[in-house]
């Protein structure tokens, strides 16, 4: 009984000490310890602890010392702490240890004799300048490796020569002009190079990316896109280079590729597309395009040309685009746009054409035999018109338009909206209308009873006529609608009058009852 006793004490004490918990941190039953305001790597940190989260300290060096209690250890984040220098070894011993995270750091240079075991290493926004092949030496389990936004210069192929199973390398914002050599990762899905200077590859560089499916080399001085581009890409991201033209003949084997960013580039043309048969996204925002795009493939669902010179569209610029979701044509010079042009896109549920040269609306054909059809499908959720020279919203140019769920008609020349323009928009929920000549009539009350009811978010409306409404809001100005129950009674009372005359009395006052322009109920 008294050896029973000595039992449970010792076990309750040694629970206690693997459980205590070291101050500025915070521990959970599942094994996490997260330690904030740090200056060294706590003492009594629980030897179970399997997630250590240390962030914002000042830790300036790491020991060996600093883990050698913790063998249960398999994710150890470090970040913001100021760390310089890593002792060597530090974390050889900690063989359980899966993802090692030092980002944010002060550090110069990769750890040595890193864990086998390892499969995540980022070290993302230090100081490391130099890659050797001794860094990595043994991590054939290594995963994923970030060392973005350092001071790496060169990219040596012998460095990553032990990572064959590495699936993701990040090698964003440092320094490399060039790449020499090829790198052999034939497990490589996700490779990242942006916002280096980068200008060329040597020959065959992506010979052995036989799995690659993302790659990115935005942000560099590239003026041609790469040869030899593994066939098995998905998404290729080339903004922010200095390409001029593109040679889509040499991409023709790339079948798989279905996202394409060339955004801020300075592209003038860009033609045959229709190579390239699964694109589904492609994006040429901020070039110097003054026509659309030609023969785009039947598979594109999102197509960006903003920020270009395209003046006019045509039927012609869409033919087949049955899936065609996204399009924006914001911020270009377009002041033609052709009557069914966007009859073909059949799923088209954002349209952007803020910021042009409309004069109205482009939504209905003009043609004889099919005058009154519609070109916009009715699946259309978004209609960006801001920015442009319409001066009349007709309730035939959005008519069954029955998904519509925001219109913005911002900083046009609209001066009325017809209340019978909403009835065709059950689902209108945000109305923009700022930056318009409103000129508040009480006839706007209408409209203004119809969007209430509708319970839509309209933002703007401010009145520039009549002069006395000037600067007012039509939307919630209380001033017009006393001025406009004002009117209202005076016409009811007017109404009584009639009724209490005798027909040949009220035939002499020369009002016409048939003139309604008044007769609507206040909310």
């Amino acid at each position: 009984m008294y050896l029973s006793y000595l039992l449970v004490i010792f076990f309750s004490f040694h629970s206690g000490l693997s459980t205590a918990c070291p101050r500025r941190c915070s521990c959970d039953t599942a094994q996490s310890v997260q330690c904030y305001r740090a200056t060294e790597i706590p003492r009594e940190i629980p030897f179970t602890t399997r997630r250590l989260y240390i962030s914002h300290s000042k830790i300036r060096q790491l020991q060996i010392t600093d883990f050698r209690r913790m063998s249960a250890l398999e994710e150890l984040v470090l970040s913001c702490s100021g760390t310089e220098s890593i002792e060597n070894n530090t974390f050889k011993a900690l063989s359980t240890l899966k993802s090692l995270e030092l980002y944010k750091n002060q550090l110069t240079q990769i750890p040595t004799f890193l864990p086998s075991g390892l499969e995540i290493l980022k070290l993302a926004d230090n100081s490391i300048n130099t890659l050797y092949a001794s860094d990595f030496e043994g991590l054939m389990k290594l995963r994923v490796l970030d060392v973005r936004n350092n001071l790496i210069a060169t990219l040596p192929p012998s460095a990553f020569s032990s990572l064959c199973n590495l699936q993701s390398l990040i090698l964003d914002g440092n320094n490399m002009e060039s790449v020499s050599a090829p790198l052999k990762l034939p497990r490589l899905k996700y490779l990242s190079m942006a916002d280096n200077k980068l200008n060329s590859f040597a020959t065959n560089f992506f010979a052995s990316f036989q799995n690659l499916q993302f790659l990115s080399l935005s942000g560099n001085f590239l003026t041609k896109v790469p040869l030899d581009l593994p066939k098995s890409l998905l998404s290729l991201k080339l903004e922010k280079n200095q390409l001029k033209t593109i040679r889509l003949r040499d991409m023709k084997h790339l079948e798989n590729l279905s996202e394409f960013f060339l955004s801020e580039n300075q592209l003038t043309s860009i033609d045959g597309v229709q190579l390239l048969p699964n694109l589904t996204t492609l994006e040429l925002s901020k070039n110097q395009l003054h026509t659309m795009p030609l023969r785009l493939p039947g598979r594109l669902q999102k197509l960006d040309c903003s920020n270009n010179l395209i003046q006019r569209v045509t039927a012609q610029d869409f033919q087949g685009l049955q899936d065609l979701k996204h399009l924006f044509l914001d911020n270009n010079a377009v002041s033609m746009f052709e009557a069914g042009a966007l009859q073909q896109c059949a799923q088209l549920s954002n349209l952007a054409l803020e910021q042009n040269l409309l004069i109205s609306i482009p939504l209905r054909q003009v043609n004889l035999r099919t005058a009154g059809s519609q070109v916009l499908p009715d699946t259309l959720a978004r209609l960006d018109l801001k920015g442009n020279d319409i001066e009349d919203v007709g309730e035939q140019e959005l008519k069954d338009l029955k998904q519509l769920q925001v219109l913005n008609l911002r900083n046009n020349k609209i001066s009325a909206l017809d209340r019978k323009v909403l009835e065709y928009l059950p689902r209108l929920r945000h109305l923009y209308l700022d930056g318009n000549p409103w000129n508040c009539t009480c006839d706007l009350l209408r409209t203004r009873r119809a969007l209430v009811a509708k319970g839509t978010d309209v933002r703007g409306g401010q009145c520039a006529a009549p002069a006395e409404s000037r600067g007012e809001s039509w939307m919630s100005s209380k001033k017009i609608l006393q001025q406009c129950e004002d009117n209202l009674s005076s016409m009811e009372r007017g109404k009584e009058d009639r009724k209490k005359m005798k027909p040949s009395e009220a035939s002499s006052t020369g009002v016409n009852t048939d003139d309604d322009y008044y007769d609507y109920e206040l909310d």
